[in-house]
């Protein structure tokens, strides 16, 4: 059966990520942008991270230039971008196609998963799973990483088996 864990991400500075590693532990995964009106959600997100990570929870951030070319970078920009305006420490995957024929598999195996209304229609999309890895729930770019909506949701996959 397929889940999070079978997927591997180009590393935004080098190198990979590979979700198997986290086997066990829930996931959120963020298409992230530097240049988006959302684009401070990421100090939500290390909020988040710097809250939960001890208890289990892994953050991945997915740069994508595919709304609005908000994240026309290059790896090295992206990378200063966000540990100098948000002092980002979770781990972040190289500028991927999240949308459209183009989307990289861990995306298409979401919308597989969740539908037409989960697929991202702009930056900063949510997708959290449970410690089987597979997914739990999904937010859009208008919940912020701080909601207590997506804190909710964090807690009860930290709590379940």
């Amino acid at each position: 059966m397929t889940c999070v864990y079978n997927f591997t991400l180009p590393g935004l500075e080098g190198g990979s990520i590979d979700l198997g590693t986290y086997r066990g532990k829930p996931i959120l995964l963020v298409n992230t942008a530097s240049l988006c009106g959302f684009t401070p959600q990421y100090e939500g997100l290390q909020a988040l991270w710097t809250q939960f990570n001890k208890a289990g929870l892994v953050i991945v951030g997915i740069p994508s230039d595919d709304f609005g070319h908000q994240e026309p970078g290059s790896a090295h920009e992206i990378a200063t971008f966000c540990q100098r305006n948000y002092g980002v420490t979770f781990p972040m995957a190289a500028r991927c196609h999240v949308k459209g024929g183009e989307a990289i598999p861990l995306f298409k195996w979401l919308d597989s998963q969740l539908g037409i209304l989960a697929r991202p229609r702009w930056n900063f999309f949510k997708y959290l799973t449970n410690r089987q890895g597979m997914p739990a729930t999904w937010f859009s770019s208008l919940t912020p990483p701080t909601a207590w909506r997506v804190r909710h949701a964090v807690e009860q996959v930290l709590q379940a088996d």
